[in-house]
């Protein structure tokens, strides 16, 4: 399994206050990541963002479901890797130049954990301001949007911005340390 590194997450230019989408200046902003999948643009926060890699074959894990790809080693941590479309009920995508892994910080029960997801591409950074976001619509007991933090509209089309503590704070996810005793068994 390569380390190849697509690129790391760099703290954004200090050249004054941070712009939002809307172009003015505003101290109440806060980073997202996006990305595609499905043609739909997706967000999370930039400072769960650990890093973003080009997909490479994972290592895959007896019994698990059928989004969890598998694990990586990142510099000596076991990172599960859960491919997001398969994760929302999309139709899987075959992986090619585009695809890509973006390593997060999760916040759960146990701690931080470290996850990748595998999206299509990854889109942009924008900084949006509290007062942009709108919250899901109610799509009854049926539709679980707990993991939606909020949708934005940036330039004429809507951001889906995504709770990663709440999405990928799964039981079916083992910690790092049942990766390692399965890995190693």
């Amino acid at each position: 399994m390569s380390e190849q590194a697509v690129s790391t997450v760099t703290e954004p230019p200090v050249s004054g206050e941070p712009e939002n989408v809307l172009g003015s200046p505003d101290a109440a902003t806060d980073q997202y990541l996006t990305f595609i999948m499905a043609e739909e643009e997706y967000g999370v926060d930039i400072l769960s963002v650990q890093e973003i890699r080009g997909w490479d074959d994972a290592t895959p894990i007896p019994n698990s479901p059928d989004f969890v790809k598998g694990v990586i080693n990142l510099r000596g941590t076991i990172v599960p890797i859960i491919d997001l479309r398969l994760r929302f009920g999309l139709e899987q995508a075959e992986y090619g130049p585009m695809t890509v892994v973006i390593v997060l910080k999760v916040a759960g029960e146990r701690g931080n954990k470290v996850i990748g997801i595998v999206v299509d591409a990854v889109s942009d950074v924008y900084s949006l301001g509290v007062e942009e976001m709108r919250h899901p619509p109610d799509m009854g007991d049926e539709v679980n949007t707990t993991f939606i933090k909020g949708l934005v509209d940036v330039k004429g089309k809507m951001v889906i911005l995504l709770n990663i503590d709440v999405l990928l704070n799964l039981k079916e996810i083992p910690d790092a340390e049942t990766l390692k005793k399965i890995i190693h068994e």
